[in-house]
């Protein structure tokens, strides 16, 4: 067997991470206020700094907008640890959300630029979360992975609160 075989295999099992089973169940009544309508807007930039120092832009991907609630609070905890960052080679490849967990987020796509913006959004906790990937879509690896941060709205904002998703 060759050698990059060996390495690449090796690094794909010790990026696997071991995924709990889920223990909260998704409440569409605790996360019904990503529903509502709200006065505050959400700006932010999402990048991933590569080892090089190059910065990649989210560009063109789904931000997502995602209620703070039990059942997210735990996927967020599976999939990111203590983190706020997972590299693609270690997204589960068997995620069973409740189907209605997505129906319960809001998305917007980050322009070429990496930045996004959500208007109108309700008071709550929230999660905002995208992807940085890059690498042919050819190859075995792609490098970049997963981003997240967490936000409040109180909703007596008087300016937009602005999120860095970049990881760190």
């Amino acid at each position: 067997m060759k050698l990059w075989v060996v390495i690449g295999l090796a690094l794909a099992v010790s990026a696997c991470v071991e995924r709990k089973p889920a223990t909260v169940a998704f409440s569409v009544e605790e996360a019904a206020f990503v529903k509502k309508s709200g006065t505050t807007t959400i700006t932010g930039h999402a990048f991933r700094t590569k080892p090089s120092g190059t910065v990649v832009n989210a560009a063109g991907e789904v931000v997502r907008l995602v209620p703070a609630t039990a059942y997210a609070r735990e996927r967020f905890q599976n999939l990111y640890g203590n983190r706020k960052y997972v590299p693609h080679r270690a997204y589960p490849r068997d995620d069973k959300a409740d189907p209605a967990y997505a129906d319960y987020t809001r998305t917007t796509k980050a322009e070429s630029n990496g930045r996004f913006i959500f208007q109108n959004v309700a008071p709550g906790a929230y999660f905002l979360t995208t992807q940085i990937i890059w690498g042919d879509e050819d190859a075995m690896f792609r490098e970049g992975g997963s981003v997240y941060d967490s936000v409040t709205v109180t909703g007596k904002e008087t300016e937009a609160l602005h999120v860095i998703l970049s990881g760190s």
